[in-house]
């Protein structure tokens, strides 16, 4: 274990040294705002605690205040204990809010309280330092108290710190991306890069200069020395390129990799659409988001969560009636959290009360069908007996299809026209099992 002390008194910061290292715990002194900004980034990985003053000497252009901001968006795992000579409520609180774990003043410290935050901070038990990152977690967008979703908390908080390659699963809309982020800043990496590469944006013909680069521009994989290179969609590869991977992977030993997946890789394997030599170099480990549908026993969390942080950034207090939970959880959920939350801010910016009721949820979501605008309508059956999420989704292959005969197609272009990413479009032609190649010749 290691604390550091960042404080420009030599003196105070040898006597709180010799203290710590008398508990039996290393320690390294900062008297400087930069220098300790600069040692942070290359030995944050051998720091357990840090102790911060508040003021520094005359002409230093940071304080202690924004150092604790530096730090806890950086190192968000590492506790950050305050130290002042002149504490005041407002200050303390400052410094509570932006995430200072203790806050005590220079007059009143004494080795015995200096061991005694030691020992209710530094040697406090695994369960609790997974709390905070489980906090950590849910503020960054993994919300729930299923099973199913601490499975992933777990698996997540196991697997960031090591050099591990992760393979990271689910549909469409269960939140790769943001796990993918958790990782990135809870690994010893979280200072170097998180290089993404959108599969879906590679082809056989840029292959090469996209990920090693050409004599104007430099690849992904120099881009992510020392730090995380992250196949976004990684089964929309094709498979020739697949096998030119392997090589290049095997030999830099220098990245981790990190990839996400929506289709069943051991199944395209099985049915040869994807190489099994590449399927074992990048699922080291595996973490995988179930479904929203699977775990609605979180709705009532993922509202509260985005419902709160609407209201904190407009300074409202608005939120769903009991009623109008109820009826979320009823709903078939086939955009995952990214479709409930989309919702959510629709409802949000849009219903003028501040309690959201379920007639609100309802009127919203005939809006939403009722400006749906494509060409053959009439093709559409709307039945009372399928619900309105079946009719919706009814509308979105329909105006997929027009679209996709328009471009004769193109998947590219059919994209750019419906506003939404190449990505989303493949996905959603899988979902709807649509044929492409029956619009490429079409007029």
């Amino acid at each position: 274990m290691k604390v550091l002390i960042v404080d420009d008194s030599v003196d105070f910061s040898s006597t709180i040294a010799d203290i710590i290292k008398s508990a039996g715990i290393n320690t390294d002194i900062i008297n400087a705002p930069v220098e300790a900004i600069n040692y942070m980034q290359n030995e944050y990985h051998n720091i357990d605690l840090i102790l911060l003053d508040i003021e520094f000497g005359f002409g230093e252009k940071l304080n202690g205040l924004d150092l604790l901001d530096i730090f806890r968006k950086n190192y968000p795992v590492i506790p950050v204990v305050m130290i002042t000579g002149k504490g005041t409520i407002e200050i303390a609180v400052r410094a509570t809010k932006l995430g200072a774990v203790h806050f005590i003043e220079k007059n009143i410290i004494t080795k015995a309280r200096i061991k005694g935050l030691i020992d209710s901070i530094l040697k406090k038990d695994t369960n609790d330092m997974n709390d905070n990152m489980m906090h950590y977690l849910e503020q960054n967008g993994i919300i729930g108290k299923s099973n199913a979703i601490l499975k992933v908390e777990k698996n997540i908080i196991s697997y960031a710190n090591t050099d591990l390659n992760v393979l990271v699963t689910g549909k469409t809309g269960t939140g790769k991306k943001i796990v993918v982020n958790c990782l990135h800043n809870l690994s010893n990496r979280r200072t170097n890069k998180l290089v993404m590469v959108d599969i879906s944006s590679i082809t056989s013909d840029n292959y090469k200069e996209e990920l090693f680069g050409s004599p104007y521009k430099n690849g992904a994989f120099k881009e992510a020395d020392n730090g995380i290179l992250f196949f976004n969609g990684l089964d929309e590869l094709s498979l020739d390129i697949q096998l030119k991977l392997l090589t290049p992977i095997d030999e830099s030993s220098n990245i981790r990799f990190i990839s996400t997946a929506s289709r069943d890789l051991p199944i395209m394997i099985k049915n040869g659409l994807f190489s099994e030599q590449l399927y074992y170099r990048l699922r080291e480990c595996e973490i995988h988001i179930p479904s929203l549908d699977s775990r609605k026993e979180d709705i009532i969390h993922i509202v509260n969560h985005y419902t709160g942080q609407y209201n904190q950034e407009q300074k409202k207090n608005k939120y769903f009636s009991p009623s109008a939970i109820d009826f979320l959880t009823q709903q078939q959920w086939n955009g995952n959290v990214r479709e409930l939350n989309s919702l959510i801010k629709l409802c949000l910016q849009t219903v003028r009360s501040d309690t959201l009721e379920v007639t609100d949820l309802i009127k919203i979501m005939k809006t939403y069908k009722s400006q749906v605008n494509f060409e053959n309508i009439h093709a559409l059956e709307l039945s009372t007996e399928k619900t309105l999420k079946e009719d919706l989704a009814e509308v979105d292959k329909i105006k997929i299809i027009n679209t996709l005969i328009k471009t004769t197609g193109n998947v590219s272009k059919a994209a750019a026209l419906l506003g939404i990413s190449r990505e989303t479009l493949h996905n959603k032609i899988r979902r709807y099992n649509i044929n492409t190649k029956e619009y490429r010749h079409k007029e």
